[in-house]
């Protein structure tokens, strides 16, 4: 199976930006989304840790899906959800019955961001199993299945048929569960090695009897926006491209340049 199938696609370009709880108390987050909205963003991410990721790790941070209950509540847009969701700190089912929830605050806005985990800091402190990138793998493989039922089991059931996103770019496993599972696959690298990741994205789609074209291809953006290489990204069928920014300040001008090359591509 071709990675044209993915250049081919109609899907609109969107921007993302993933409001990293970090550093930053509530009010100024929550000022915060209200600004991300008001700009005509397309989706609102956090990020499923329980310390900083940058900076001083003993820094101010916030739990992933208390702060999307809320932003669900506060918005009325966009959409949102966790980049990404740590399947080791919850089973299964109690994950599909958190996501159906914020997907009923928001009126049916919610992204099912997931992925395997990896910052083992997160697990030594909260008294988790770290294990293996395998064995955490394995696990994702599992629980997504399970996920997926429990959503048909919920009274009452999600909003919509909530889009599964899945982070990573490990080329065995990941791409392969994202294969069989993602409608979004998620991942931070250059085009060089994206081109080659969709090679055998496509190669365990077509094992798993898949349409490529179901899955939208989503990128993280650098601090310093380059136009350069978000066109080629582009050119590779990348749809979603997502910025990030921290605490304590929140700046947002690096969105804007992200949002005024979005409107340039779609005219």
């Amino acid at each position: 199976m071709s990675i044209d199938a993915f250049a081919a696609t109609s899907r609109p370009v969107r921007v993302g930006v993933q409001i990293a709880p970090e550093h930053g108390l509530y009010p100024k987050i929550r000022d915060t989304v209200r600004a991300v909205e008001d700009l005509g963003v397309d989706v609102l991410f956090n990020w499923d840790h329980f310390f900083p990721l940058s900076g001083d790790r003993g820094g101010l941070h916030f739990e992933s899906w208390s702060l999307l209950a809320a932003w669900a509540e506060q918005t009325s847009r966009i959409e949102l959800g966790p980049l990404v969701n740590c399947n080791s700190y919850r089973n299964a089912n109690l994950q599909a019955d958190i996501a159906r929830t914020v997907d009923h605050i928001s009126g049916g806005r919610l992204i099912f961001g997931t992925g395997s985990g990896w910052f083992e800091h997160d697990y030594d402190e909260y008294g988790y199993e770290f294990g293996t990138a395998g064995q955490r793998l394995d696990a994702l493989a599992r629980d997504l299945p399970v996920i997926r039922d429990r959503w048909t089991k919920l009274n009452p059931p999600p909003v919509r048929d909530i889009p599964i996103l899945i982070g990573g770019g490990g080329e065995k496993k990941t791409l392969r569960i994202v294969a069989e599972h993602a409608d979004i696959w998620h991942s931070f690298t250059n085009a060089e090695t994206l081109k080659r990741k969709l090679g055998i994205l496509a190669e365990h789609a077509e094992a798993v009897g898949r349409d490529v074209s179901e899955i939208e291809i989503s990128t993280g953006v650098g601090t310093e926006v380059s136009e350069a290489d978000l066109e080629e990204k582009h050119a590779l069928g990348v749809r979603l491209f997502t910025i990030g920014r921290s605490g304590p300040d929140y700046d947002l001008d690096g969105v804007r340049k992200l949002l005024a090359w979005r409107e340039r591509v779609s005219a």
